[in-house]
């Protein structure tokens, strides 16, 4: 058996674990600045919107010796907007300007025509309306709001409403650090990061389902006993599945990462990289929340129930006895001195007064 297979064995056997739930605080207080890093990226850069949301056009251009940033430069003169330039295999460039009215379209390709020298037949032209972006901006955020819903009404059925809870901010978590990313990359937002987002939302309530299942079969009966509390039983249940959370992220991890450090980055292909990072970053932190933040963000919720505040003070009751009577046996077996025990007591034992005899054996008293 492997090492990874050999821990992750000894992990769901409890001969080993890490207090994942004991130290929650410290994953909230990561998730929190992580978050706010977030937040403060979106309100101050904020996202860069495709034409497909916002409108524009895409002039495609046949072979030419114009670089990508002088492209850049005629394109904004042109249409007064920036652009985003990508070289094709074919030699020619993609000029993508979003916002720009589609009515001034061909004011914009005659003047990136005449500043590229070339004919203005040659460039094709691609225009997507305000109002159509608008639409797709709308059923994006639809589609992202019935996700969100459908997954309580599932996971408060088939678990609790408290799961469902924990695995609804787990989900807000991660997108909300996604999209953060996307405002501080500067990527732009295509309909295919959307696709992306839809992607690890799924990725990560797998991970986060498999722990509340095994939660679940574990906590049946839980306060029959007094061994564990509702904490312990969830720590459990994230390192009996920990390594196998580990090998699902890394596999999909891998061939994301090639699309986006060796597709869109190395290679140059950028139409790659509004999916590939939506994936990447999100398969991550869809890891992270479903370890550090869902599991538990439920261990707090269920030990607010008055059932498991009684069967933590019993818990903690027995360990304290446990550990007092434990001390006090450690403390008589090293306080006693083999040289200060009493002696042992050889030979016969003395006979009461009243029954002692004299020397033949008779009892003593007058002669008659």
């Amino acid at each position: 058996m492997s090492k990874l297979g050999n821990l992750g064995a000894r992990l769901h056997r409890g001969e080993i674990s890490y207090d994942f739930v004991g130290k929650r605080k410290i994953w909230y207080g990561v998730s929190i600045l992580i978050t706010i890093t977030a937040i403060v990226g979106l309100a101050v850069r904020g996202l860069n919107m495709g034409i497909d949301f916002q409108g524009g056009a895409v002039f495609t251009t046949a072979k030419t010796s114009v670089s990508v940033s002088q492209a850049e430069t005629y394109a904004k003169e042109a249409s007064g907007h920036d652009a985003v330039v990508q070289k094709l295999g074919t030699g020619g460039l993609r000029i993508q300007i979003a916002g720009m009215d589609t009515t001034k379209s061909d004011a914009a390709k005659v003047a990136l025509a005449k500043d590229m020298n070339v004919d203005p037949e040659s460039i094709a032209a691609d225009l997507v309306g305000p109002s159509w972006g608008d639409e797709i901006a709308n059923k994006a955020w639809e589609g992202l709001a019935i996700f969100m819903i459908l997954v309580v009404i599932y996971l408060a059925i088939a678990f609790e409403w408290r799961m469902a809870v924990a695995a609804l901010v787990a989900l807000i978590h991660d997108i909300t650090i996604t999209t953060g990313i996307y405002a501080l990359v500067g990527f732009e937002v295509t309909p295919g990061t959307v696709i992306g987002l839809l992607t690890i939302l799924g990725y990560s309530l797998y991970d986060t389902v498999v722990v509340f299942d095994s939660l679940k079969e574990q906590t049946k009966d839980i306060t029959k006993q007094t061994r564990f509390t509702y904490s312990d039983i969830a720590n459990h249940s994230i390192n009996g599945t920990l390594v196998r959370s580990i090998n699902t992220t890394v596999v999909a991890l891998l061939p994301v990462a090639g699309l986006l450090f060796i597709g869109g980055g190395f290679l140059g292909a950028g139409t790659l990289n509004d999916i590939s990072l939506s994936l990447f970053v999100g398969l991550a932190a869809g890891a992270y929340s479903s370890i550090f933040i869902a599991t538990p963000l439920v261990a707090d919720l269920k030990e607010m129930e008055p059932q498991m505040k009684a069967l933590k003070k019993r818990v903690l009751a027995k360990r304290a006895q446990a550990s007092a009577e434990e001390e006090l046996a450690e403390t008589r077996g090293a306080g006693e001195d083999p040289e200060d025990a009493a002696p042992a007591v050889v030979g016969p034992r003395n006979q009461p007064a009243s029954r002692t005899r004299g020397s033949r054996g008779r009892p003593s008293g007058k002669r008659r």
